[in-house]
């Protein structure tokens, strides 16, 4: 059974229908400014990939992925989680260069994923991977780029409301960056959900930083895959939504491994025997550009502008009973 939450005196902004118009401009919308905002080009990409190719995305070490045979080609082939791997290897085939990109969108099913308000096991973002220097390899190019994504969905919102004026939305625009471990030095009591809820409801437009190694407690602030994002160099992005009374991560993006942060982050995660794969040969050997790239989440963003209380209010998937009947009863209208 899912975690549902039932927030007092909720009432949809817009009609079922509307509600379908407005999540196709959002769509459009969106593709359009993150390709002007980041130099982008929109590409196809597959949805289901090779397992012995390395490229699909681990996740947190522990999800299933889901398989099915391919009689024809005699082999077996895994849905992806994401395309973090895969849009680096596109970058390298597609012989794109230096501070040009690709966008495309992701389709993921994610089997064992804990179902809730902010959670189903489909998945859909807009994946984007855009090559960069080594000299673009800081902090600081990294704020420079979540600050563009977070224009890209404010501006969103403002078309947005010029065609549904009683959207309640409002977005900062301004960004609160801060580490996983000045998070924890600030709330040394609280979870990491809890954290990301306290600082998010006060700076409402949030980047943490530094995520996937262990902090000085010896815990991590959220698990991260040892073979795409360099953790020191990485971040989520959150807003503050209203509905829920909750931090919305909207965004998991980051500069990704160059071969030295593979071999560490390897090591770290006890790992090492991807090594051997060929993604992981090619980046280990320097022949696959330097990049930075990320995942911002399709149904999470028409969530956050819309202000829905359900990620199922936006996108078709499958719910247990007692969540449909809950939702049912609540006035939450699930797609």
């Amino acid at each position: 059974m899912s975690k549902l939450i039932i927030p007092s005196d909720y009432q949809s902004s817009l009609s079922l229908y509307e509600t379908q118009a407005a999540i196709g401009q959002i769509k459009i919308t969106m593709q359009k400014k993150l390709c002007m905002a980041l130099h982008l080009k929109r590409v196809t990409a597959p949805i289901f990939v090779d397992p012995a190719s390395g490229l699909n995305d681990d996740l947190n070490g522990i999800e299933r992925a889901v398989s099915f045979d391919i009689p024809d080609a005699n082999t077996t082939a895994h849905v992806v989680h994401s395309l973090a791997k895969w849009k680096r290897m596109a970058l390298y085939r597609y012989r794109f260069y230096e501070e040009k990109g690709l966008l495309t969108d992701m389709n993921a099913i994610r089997r064992d994923e804990e179902l809730d308000n902010l959670h189903s096991v489909y998945v859909d973002q807009w994946d984007w991977e855009k090559v960069i220097t080594r000299e673009d390899r800081t902090i600081d190019y990294l704020k420079m780029t979540v600050n563009r994504i977070v224009t890209a969905i404010c501006n969103t919102l403002d078309e947005l409301k010029y065609e549904y004026e009683n959207l309640p939305t409002t977005l900062c625009r301004e960004v609160s960056f801060i580490t996983s471990q000045e998070l924890e030095d600030m709330y040394p009591g609280m979870t990491p959900k809890e954290r990301e809820n306290a600082y998010t409801k006060e700076h409402q437009t949030v980047f943490i930083m530094k995520i996937g190694d262990l902090l000085a407690s010896g815990e991590k602030h959220d698990g991260r895959a040892p073979d795409y994002d360099d953790w020191q160099l990485n971040g989520d992005l959150l807003f503050w939504h209203e509905p829920l009374q909750c931090a919305l991560e909207i965004s998991s993006m980051g500069i990704r491994v160059d071969s030295e942060s593979l071999r560490s982050q390897l090591k770290k995660a006890g790992c090492e025997e991807r090594s051997s794969l060929p993604f992981h040969k090619l980046l280990l050997e320097d022949k696959l550009p330097l990049t930075i790239g990320g995942g911002i989440g399709q149904s999470r963003t028409c969530m956050l502008l819309l202000g829905k209380a359900h990620i199922g209010e936006v996108q078709a998937s499958l719910w247990d009973e007692a969540t449909l009947k809950g939702c049912e009863e609540a006035g939450i209208e699930i797609l």
